[in-house]
């Protein structure tokens, strides 16, 4: 194995196999498993995503190898969970093996650094790299990053160069809009984004939490009484924050998928210059810190 500042080569890294992920493209797009994008489509456009790392009791590994129903146990269990972003090592391979193919730059897109040192550690290892490695703090999470990732790597595939790549990415960043709705305030509680006593009578009283990202972070938007009337709302902001423009629109589940799935079609209602309506399970690294029945939408766009 190969060794640097950056540590240990893992066994298992597939460096043929990321360096045909950038073949005959000029620019190489990497995102972040917070970015909640479907294996299946991160694959197929070519697009590496490094993972955040999930501690779950004494085991830590790839968010990505931890089930969510596994991860659901362990919540309502209440054994400890605890995050934290990729080790340099990981973003440093991935960048290497893209300068290995001959990738003119990479376009490395992720979630807010308000939220996690992703982004950090990214330009820790981007200087240690041949080729030009631009980081972009999103300012956002889940599918609002992932949605720009896609953009950024449709371009790719077209054939542009970094500069009209990076017009895609903030072209998207630049309008996203993402809504939270928790299930129970208990997980916050636990993050410490609220007191105890506020979860306390939020719960008797029934009222779910929207949230949003503003300025990179999360913040409080409304609470409403009762789930039906909350997802009702949530809906309604979602229809609002289009502006009346074409967008890209996804809906996240954390072990909720029914209620996704039925969120979707009235968004697709509520929406009609909605483009694309994607369905995902949101990372797991969300779901740690929003809980089990959480739904999230991304606006983004096009």
């Amino acid at each position: 194995m190969r060794s640097t500042a950056f540590g240990h080569l893992p066994r298992n890294f597939d460096q043929i196999g990321v360096s045909l992920t950038f073949m005959n493209r000029r620019v190489a797009v990497v995102t972040d498993s917070t970015a909640s994008l479907p294996p299946e489509l991160a694959r197929r456009l070519g697009i590496t995503v490094v993972q955040l790392q999930l501690r779950v009791g004494d085991n830590a590994t790839d968010e990505a190898r931890v089930p969510a129903t596994e991860l659901v146990t362990a919540l309502r269990a209440r054994e400890q969970v605890a995050t934290s972003p990729p080790p340099s090592a990981a973003f440093f391979w991935t960048y290497q093996n893209a300068a290995a193919a001959g990738v003119e730059a990479v376009v490395s897109i992720h979630l807010s650094t308000e939220l996690s040192q992703t982004c950090a550690t990214a330009r820790e290892a981007a200087g240690h790299t041949r080729v030009p490695v631009h980081i972009i703090d999103s300012r956002a999470c889940g599918m609002a990053v992932g949605f720009a990732a896609i953009a950024a790597a449709e371009a790719a595939m077209a054939g542009a160069g970094p500069r009209e790549v990076l017009d895609v990415v903030n072209h998207r960043i630049n309008g996203a809009s993402s809504l939270i709705y928790v299930d129970t305030l208990e997980y916050l509680r636990r993050g410490g984004r609220i007191g105890a006593a506020q979860a306390l009578i939020g719960s008797a009283l029934s009222i779910k939490p929207l949230l949003a990202m503003k300025e990179g972070r999360i913040e409080p938007l409304e609470k409403v009484r009762g789930t039906e009337r909350a997802i009702s709302r949530l809906a309604a902001v979602a229809a609002q924050r289009t502006l009346g423009r074409p967008v890209d629109v996804a809906v996240e589940h954390f072990a909720s998928r029914e209620r996704a799935e039925e969120l979707i079609e009235r968004l697709r209602v509520e929406i009609p210059l909605g483009h694309e309506f994607l369905l995902a399970e949101t990372s797991a690294i969300i779901g740690a810190h929003a809980g089990p029945g959480a739904l999230g939408v991304s606006i983004s766009p096009c």
